[in-house]
């Protein structure tokens, strides 16, 4: 910050973001290429993606922990951005609701103006979605002892807090995997079974997304790469798992509750 006179972040030169594009437009080409003539190069493009992405994360996090870059306008800015990335999800998920009950509330002649659609078996909600909705609001409570024992200095208790957290994420997407595979209808079944499938399988998606986001910020925290008051990537990973517990909240109620 010596060579500037100002406390915002000029990004240095990075090879990174014109890297990671040519890779993602290799994603995009191998998955059509796979549609049409099953090849297998997604084995090589998503490698090379995900390496890309550890690189520039790597150099962010050396940014943040070690060059004292992210002064606090540059923390602000990052909350900003956080947020608007939430609602955006927020109103991602809101046409995934908007489709389910534009369907459910007034069902049309071609599923026989029944909601479920007749022949279509919803599941108990509460069996498995019901252990599943404990498991986020039990996670949702450990995210947060470990933030507030973070930010009064007990590291050793917000790790275990924070790898508790970890543990029921990957229970919660087992069970998941369990209620898919013994599921009594598919995504091709109908409307219902679409926006189920579409609506709790990109749910599922941003729980392990979170899950890998906790992970990460759980071997920052092994490194003493956080403190008090200088632990934004964490704090955004307890923003984002925040939300996806409320996401399912209304997923349990409207999809799995309500139909049945």
């Amino acid at each position: 910050m010596s060579k500037h006179n100002h406390p915002f972040h000029l990004v240095t030169v990075s090879p990174w973001p014109i890297i990671i594009s040519l890779s993602i437009f290799n994603n995009l080409i191998s998955t059509i290429s796979w549609f049409h003539n099953l090849t297998y190069s997604l084995t090589l493009t998503i490698p090379c993606t995900l390496i890309c992405m550890y690189q520039w994360w790597r150099d962010v996090t050396r940014e943040a922990t070690f060059q004292g870059i992210h002064t606090i306008n540059v923390y602000n800015g990052m909350r900003l951005g956080m947020i608007l990335f939430i609602m955006s999800e927020i109103l991602f998920f809101f046409s995934f609701f908007w489709a389910y009950f534009h369907s459910s509330l007034a069902p049309s002649m071609e599923i026989g103006q029944l909601w479920p659609p007749l022949g279509i078996k919803p599941f108990n909600p509460f069996d498995i979605p019901l252990m599943n909705t404990i498991i986020l609001i039990s996670s949702g409570l450990t995210v947060t002892w470990s933030h507030h024992a973070m930010l009064n200095n007990t590291l050793t208790e917000s790790m275990k807090s924070l790898l508790l957290t970890i543990i029921l994420g990957i229970y919660f997407t087992s069970l998941q995997l369990i209620e898919y595979i013994e599921a009594p209808f598919t995504i091709a079944d109908s409307i219902y079974g679409s926006t189920f499938f579409i609506a709790t399988g990109f749910h599922g998606l941003h729980v392990i997304i979170g899950t890998l986001f906790l992970f990460f910020c759980y071997i920052r925290m092994s490194s003493l790469h956080f403190s008090s008051i200088h632990h934004f990537g964490f704090e955004a990973a307890a923003w984002y798992w925040h939300f996806v517990d409320v996401v399912w909240l209304f997923l349990y109620i409207s999809i799995y509750w309500w139909s049945f």
